[in-house]
């Protein structure tokens, strides 16, 4: 039904266009079989233009019914719709929800390439609007840990969180949310499956048409539980 609503909504112009065209031949039609039901002398041909007649007055009810229900949906419902759910992520799935828990498939390629000293920086953060409050740039991380912050932006749409290890552009999602938050748990993640070392971890904002704003991004280090 959503891949339906995006059909209607995305060639909205070329439904109308040719909802038009069919719309004059069948007005042509209703009036020419009008006429002749209304100039028909005999018993015979009144019977013939008169069901003529009808044939077109239920096609132009029909067309009436696909042009209303056009424009009921691609004017009404579709925008009253989130966004989200006419993006296209097929990384994540924005309609169930995210555990935070990473698979073995997924683990296997995160392979975290530990440095001597973690550097403690962020980018792209930005306060009351696209920030990671926790964990802390630099924070050794195990097990199951809280990711905290704010995601507050203009026509939001949706946020997922992200990790590739340091030094890489191997990013792979692993939480992701529909809904409006302010300091406080955004989603979570299980480290215990990932190897310790240090990772970087995104926060990737987008707004209901799609566009992504700049990722807020913490380097974190992993450590095996003692």
């Amino acid at each position: 039904m959503i891949a339906f609503y995006g059909f209607l909504s995305t060639y909205e112009a070329l439904i109308y266009i040719f909802l038009v065209l069919v719309g004059v031949f069948l007005g042509r039609w209703l009036w020419r079989t009008w006429k002749a039901w209304r100039g028909a002398i005999y018993g015979l041909e009144r019977e013939v233009s008169q069901r003529r007649f009808a044939r077109a007055l239920a096609a132009s009810v029909i067309w009436l019914a696909l042009f209303l229900g056009e424009f009921v949906i691609a004017s009404f419902i579709v925008p009253s719709m989130p966004a989200s759910i006419f993006i296209s992520t097929p990384t994540v799935d924005l309609l169930t929800t995210p555990t935070g828990t990473i698979s073995a498939e997924l683990a296997a390629t995160l392979d975290a390439r530990p440095t001597p000293q973690s550097e403690d920086f962020s980018e792209g953060c930005l306060p009351d609007k696209s920030i990671i409050e926790s964990p802390v740039p630099g924070e050794n991380l195990s097990g199951i840990v809280d990711l905290v912050g704010t995601v507050d932006v203009e026509d939001f749409g949706f946020y997922k969180f992200e990790i590739s290890p340091a030094g890489s552009e191997n990013w792979s999602p692993i939480y992701a949310g529909r809904e409006i938050i302010k300091n406080d748990i955004l989603g979570r993640i299980d480290t215990g499956s990932l190897t310790p070392g240090d990772y970087r971890l995104r926060l990737v904002v987008t707004n209901n048409v799609g566009d992504a704003m700049e990722p807020c991004e913490v380097l974190i280090r992993v450590v095996g539980v003692e």
